[in-house]
């Protein structure tokens, strides 16, 4: 499944849900699922800066492919690195930089969001976007 078709399995998926309690519901549970991140990859060049909450993304090349692992110490912060990871995570270098964040804007995403929290996304998206270009050169 490409990024895009990834993109495309959750707008259909967050379209079953009627309201967004319910979506956040969802966001909060997929986060829940996320792998444990060892401590060991929470330094100071992991953390994303930007976000209110604690966030640290870790990534490392595994042959063609982007290997990203993250968390967080906030439960919807949680959530939308299961969103990103979904998304960009174990894909080619090329094929992240290729592919906009349509997802934000198909879920309305930017507008349910906090202001902090979006700032957060935005700079968890920067740091993939970031060492996606740094890879595909």
């Amino acid at each position: 499944m490409s990024a895009q078709q990834a993109q495309a399995e959750l707008v259909e998926e967050f379209g079953f849900f009627d309201n967004w309690m319910d979506r956040y519901q969802y966001i909060i549970d997929m986060g829940k699922q996320l792998p444990a991140f060892p401590e060991a990859l929470k330094t100071p060049e992991n953390k994303i800066q930007g976000c209110q909450s604690n966030v640290w993304i870790h990534h490392e090349r595994q042959g063609d492919m982007l290997h990203f692992q993250a968390t967080s110490d906030a439960a919807i912060v949680s959530g939308l690195i299961a969103v990103l990871m979904r998304i960009y995570n174990d894909r080619p270098p090329a094929e992240i930089v290729a592919t906009p964040p349509a997802f934000l804007e198909e879920l309305g995403l930017d507008k349910h969001l906090s202001p902090t929290r979006s700032n957060g996304l935005h700079a968890m998206l920067k740091r993939i976007y970031a060492v996606a270009e740094h890879e595909a050169a």
